[in-house]
């Protein structure tokens, strides 16, 4: 057995809170799988007249550079941009290993915190910031190291999934089960950072990189949240065989010799149609998964509970684990170089297919007009189902539902933006792009 390792941790709110009363509570199998007993040193706040049961007060600080200039782990979860990197990059250039929570820094400043720790010859570990509990950073990071993944499709954000799943249940208004993941604590008061897909796109963010070896960042993410979802969309969607998801999409685009394209990655959020044979599909409640496609290892999927205290907690003990049996072991940090130096390809060149129901005037004649115009970009149509309600028949109006097969998304958004201007089309009620299918 060594000597003890300092254990420095950054924020004491839910997860925080949880990850100390762990290291606090069971000392003796922290030592026995680290090699070495693990001191908890400090725990920096931002003030000390909070209470936080379980907490001893003497732990506690608002000072967070001396006690990161003393540790030899540092564990970050007081999120938010600064000060949380100038820290990070402290501790690392000081030599401590560092744990992070922290998805929205990593989907800013990855690339330059992953140097830092390489340069230094210690090691950063970020687990946590992506899925919770679940474990995908290191299955990507190591254990499919010798593979080539090629796709990633991630439930990533528990709030929407628990949304989406309630409309789905029970037919019930965005805005109602919104308020009802309010009053659960599932989302926040203010909810922008779930619903309108700004969390899940961090994460895509962080999958990209690790899984194409590529540096990407937040704002190569595209992003489309949820608020537009309405029951009559996953009403349709449900007779149609589907179910609508909030998707973190990560995708390796191959070349096009004849379209003049090179190689590149894209990562994309947006709701999308899921077979309801597919997986994802019965990912229910605040519950995530990742489905990862790779040439050797085929399909994988990842389940489980996405965020909380002690799911979070857990990821981050494990990463603590791994860290100090490094320093109890010696040797240098993870190499993690950006060996790829891909280009992030727009939304516009990635082949999609799309789901639009359309609001028509109910005459002889529409439905070629409306043909047409997808024929006139280029776009192929898979299906085509009309309906009309008692209330449609008697205003002259009806419902067509149409699925394309895959084209370019700059030809299927040209698509609907002429469908718009057509006379016969009084509404384009949803338009949701289909992901997972055969």
């Amino acid at each position: 057995m060594t000597q003890p390792l300092r254990v420095a941790l950054l924020g004491c709110g839910v997860v925080g809170s949880e990850v100390a009363r762990q290291l606090l509570g069971r000392p003796e199998e922290f030592a026995a799988r680290t090699g070495a007993s693990l001191e908890l040193s400090g725990i920096a706040v931002r003030s000390l007249d909070r209470e936080r049961p379980g907490i001893p007060a003497g732990l506690l600080t608002t000072d967070a550079r001396a006690l990161v200039a003393d540790a030899d782990i540092v564990v970050e979860v007081m999120g938010g941009i600064e000060p949380a990197r100038s820290l990070i990059l402290s501790a690392l250039e000081s030599g401590a290993s560092v744990v992070t929570a922290n998805k929205a820094l990593l989907a800013q400043h990855g690339t330059e915190l992953i140097k830092a720790a390489h340069d230094a010859g210690v090691r950063l570990e970020y687990e946590a910031a992506v899925a919770g509990a679940i474990p995908i950073v290191r299955p990507l990071d190591d254990s499919l190291a010798g593979d080539r993944v090629t796709r990633i499709l991630g439930i990533v954000n528990g709030t929407t999934n628990f949304i989406l799943d309630k409309m789905d249940a029970e037919g019930s208004a965005f805005d109602e089960v919104l308020a009802e993941a309010q009053e659960l604590g599932y989302a926040e008061a203010d909810p922008t950072a779930d619903v309108d897909g700004h969390d899940a796109a961090a994460k895509a963010a962080i999958l990209s990189s690790l899984a194409f070896h590529t540096p990407v960042q937040l704002d190569d993410v595209h992003v489309e949240g949820i608020r537009d979802v309405s029951p009559q969309s996953v009403e349709l969607a449900r007779e149609q065989g589907y179910v609508i998801k909030l998707l973190a999409i990560c995708e390796r685009v191959a070349a096009d010799d004849a379209a003049g394209m090179e190689p590149g990655v894209s990562a994309r959020v947006y709701p999308a149609l899921i077979p309801r044979g597919h997986a994802l599909a019965a990912v229910r409640g605040a519950y995530n998964a990742v489905f990862v496609q790779a040439e050797q290892a085929g399909s994988l999927m990842f389940y489980g509970q996405g965020a909380g205290g002690a799911p979070t907690s857990s990821a981050i003990l494990g990463d603590i684990v791994s860290v100090a049996r490094r320093r109890v072991l010696g040797g240098r940090g993870k190499y993690s170089p950006a060996t790829g130096r891909l280009r992030i390809v727009p939304l516009d060149e990635i082949p999609t297919q799309y789901h639009v129901t359309l609001d028509v005037a109910d005459k002889s004649g529409v439905l070629s007009r409306v043909t047409e115009v997808f024929a006139a970009r280029g776009v192929s149509i898979e299906s085509v189902r009309q309906t009309v309600s008692e209330q449609e028949a008697a205003e002259g109006r009806a419902t067509l539902v149409i699925s394309t097969h895959r084209s370019v998304e700059s030809a299927l958004a040209g698509t609907v933006g002429d469908l718009k201007d057509l006379d016969v089309v009084n509404d384009i009620r949803a338009t949701l792009r289909i992901e997972g299918a055969a």
